[in-house]
């Protein structure tokens, strides 16, 4: 491994379909008042909202609701979260639901004792928080995202048409986080396949980048091949505990900031797919899985030792009588051959994007220099055109 870094992660994780009642361990660890944060509702349906409350409450909790949070939760969401929390000094945020609610709560978090406007302070300028921070604990009922573990908080401003994400530091993270197998069960079909592409393509962004021997490649090979064998298990049978509970704990370590070591990392998928997500509000994994094979056919030529490795590796595929260009071409054909089997969106037209928006998605997307290419705006123009 080649470089210097350093390495800590301060969330403590609670797993298994007993987790849930390791909330009565940590709610004593804070102050009295609580913002409840979940989305749309459908914790209200299966029952871990009355759970969680319960628990709250036998914990002398006062519960402040902040409920109706998106899947791609906006400035404007952001602004009345931050408003709830100062009107009742919430002590503690905690998240039930998905990726958006973590990313949501820990926006919420930085911005509660924060005088600026948070979108332009952390989502314009970056700027890191020189406030108090609102503690945030996670009950998750969906998994993709690895905001469980991790700083990461991506905001949408619908009027401005951009998605960004700030990834703030291990005083951001959450300091605890419930994950409950059982609790994803009852998640559309499409939701599930959904989360199931981000987690894999987090871990291709780490992958694909660096050229030394680096253990961190080593792990995001094992990681992949674990979500590729249970998400076929999981698409057939979507109650499979096994599977599914693999799939959760997959879901973390690919974006808790581990393999990332000694890596410079890529991330030009999330840049091209929350661009266009910022124009069609399409869930965040479909965006990804739609822009994905175009931008690696792309960069390929760039890093192909790195492509024939992924080929053999995680996809098993023989390399021997052949090219490199023609075992990781087949590497990319075998990751379509499985987007086409899990179900994930294959172009960004099905999203609702239309030529018309091209030209925008381009300029909203922003070029980082991590992976094996900086792109061109031209080029950011091409691989849009080619995700149609």
């Amino acid at each position: 491994m080649l470089g210097n870094f350093t390495y800590s992660n301060p969330t403590k994780l609670y797993f298994g379909d007993d987790s849930l009642k390791y909330l009565n361990e940590e709610l004593p660890k804070y102050g009295k008042t609580v913002q409840l944060i979940y989305g749309g509702g459908s914790i209200k349906k299966n029952g871990i909202y009355d759970a969680v409350v319960s628990i709250l409450k036998n914990n002398g909790k006062t519960i402040v609701e902040d409920g109706g949070v998106m899947p791609n939760p906006t400035s404007e969401k952001l602004n009345e979260g931050v408003k709830i929390a100062r009107e009742n000094n919430v002590d503690l945020l905690l998240a039930v639901g998905g990726g958006s609610c973590c990313d949501y709560a820990k926006a919420v978090s930085v911005s509660v004792h924060c005088e600026d406007d948070p979108w332009e302070k952390y989502f314009i300028r970056f700027e890191e928080p020189a406030c108090k921070i609102v503690p945030v604990g996670c009950v998750l009922t969906m998994v993709g995202t690895g905001s469980e573990m991790n700083g990461g908080s991506v905001i949408t401003n619908r009027e401005k048409h951009l998605k960004i994400g700030h990834v703030f530091g291990e005083n951001v993270m959450p300091k605890f986080s419930i994950l409950n197998p059982k609790f994803t069960l009852t998640l559309p079909k499409r939701q599930m396949v959904s989360g199931i592409y981000d987690i894999f393509n987090h871990i291709c962004e780490q992958y694909f980048s660096g050229t030394d021997d680096n253990t961190s490649d080593y792990l995001a090979e094992g990681l992949m091949r674990s979500v590729i064998h249970s998400s076929l298990i999981a698409v057939d049978n979507p109650q499979d505990y096994e599977a599914r509970s693999n799939i959760m704990w997959c879901a973390t370590w690919a974006l808790n900031t581990l393999i990332a070591r000694g890596k410079t990392t890529d991330w030009m998928v999330h840049m091209l797919g929350q661009a266009v997500g910022a124009y069609t509000d399409a869930t965040h994994g479909m965006t990804l899985a739609a822009v994905s094979l175009p931008y690696y056919r792309h960069i390929m030529p760039c890093g192909l030792a790195k492509f024939k490795r992924f080929a053999v590796n995680v996809w098993g595929i023989s390399a021997e009588g052949k090219t490199d260009e023609q075992t990781a071409k087949e590497g990319l054909a075998a990751l379509e051959n499985w987007m086409k089997k899990i179900g994930v969106s294959l172009n960004i037209t099905e999203l609702g994007a239309t030529p018309e928006m091209l030209e925008g998605i381009a300029d909203a997307t922003f070029i980082l220099k991590g992976g094996y290419k900086v792109l061109e705006r031209q080029e950011v123009l091409q691989i849009l055109k080619e995700s149609l």
